[in-house]
């Protein structure tokens, strides 16, 4: 079969899905200017606020300023599509949205981790906390994260740049994703698949693994715990986080671990919109209204600022 490499794709997005395309730019536009707002305010606080300044949230101000980049690697180019009539993409653009996708987003998977590991030391082992979670280690183990996450995006997006494809260029997504790349390929594509279905699908099930054992021991030790305030206390300084695994996780896992032949175009790209735009927009307001550290602070900074 002849292949050729073209010199751009074509972004569908979700305009052959929903036909509202001013509605849908406001809503999206709305959405991505909460996301920036809610994580740069949690961010400016961790720096501002000596309170916060202990590793639960350090971790969190590195969560949210993954949070921003994350999305800004998707829905800008999205929204120029939804109003504009060229809604090409070049295939070094593309390819280089690929990479910083999987970057944040394996970032996210393992800072989640990292998270739940600080909670699971902080109520299994409180007096042993701060020696065990100390600055040195926190520092390598975002540090790491971030290495770790650049290598796997590094090799899955060199593989996918390696690749051939047919004349059709039309990626039915919103933004270049593994998959529907995948999908336009003329050139064997099953090592993609097999690093997919293997390191692919590392960063997602190691973090997973961390996180259900993490919070399979807090539970436990929550449980010992006699009074009911003390038990309400303890689960509550990682309810939040919970909340932000669950919504992430699902999706993912829902996304990418998951036999090829049940990728679902229409289906897949609404799902992709949870995990892209919602999840990372809701982050910073579940840790802030079940926060008391975080609503204080911010108590504090709107104060000082009426006083000035």
């Amino acid at each position: 079969m002849n292949s050729s490499r073209p010199t751009e794709f074509l972004l569908v997005g979700l305009s052959d899905l929903i036909k509202q395309h001013t509605l849908l730019f406001v809503v999206f536009m709305a959405m991505y200017l909460l996301n920036i707002l809610g994580n740069a305010t949690i961010i400016f606080l961790v720096r501002v606020d000596s309170h916060l300044n202990t590793p639960m949230y350090f971790f969190l101000a590195n969560l949210s300023l993954v949070d921003i980049f994350y999305s800004s690697t998707i829905v800008p180019k999205m929204l120029v599509n939804i109003m504009s009539e060229d809604k090409s993409i070049s295939l070094a653009e593309c390819i280089l949205q690929l990479y910083f996708f999987l970057f944040f987003a394996c970032t996210e998977c393992l800072l989640l981790a990292v998270m739940a590991y600080d909670r699971f030391v902080a109520i299994c082992n409180p007096l042993h906390y701060m020696v065990i979670i100390s600055r040195r280690v926190c520092v390598l183990l975002v540090v790491g994260s971030w290495l770790t996450a650049c290598l796997h995006s590094l090799l899955h997006s060199t593989m996918a740049s390696m690749l051939n494809f047919c004349g059709i260029n039309i990626i039915r997504h919103f933004f270049c994703d593994m998959a529907p790349l995948l999908q336009l390929a003329c050139s064997d594509t099953s090592l993609n698949k097999v690093l997919i279905y293997t390191e692919g699908g590392l960063p997602v099930l190691i973090p997973f693994v961390i996180v259900v054992y993490s919070y399979a021991r807090i539970i436990s030790s929550v449980l010992k715990i006699r009074s009911t305030e003390g038990r309400y206390k303890a689960f509550s300084t990682c309810s939040s986080h919970l909340a932000v695994v669950i919504l992430f996780y699902g999706t993912i896992a829902f996304m990418y671990l998951r036999p090829s032949s049940s990728y679902s175009v229409h289906y897949d790209r609404i799902v992709s919109v949870i995990y892209t735009v919602v999840a990372p927009m809701l982050n910073p307001f579940i840790y802030s209204l079940r926060n008391k550290d975080v609503k204080g602070a911010l108590k504090k900074v709107l104060i000082a600022k009426k006083n000035i």
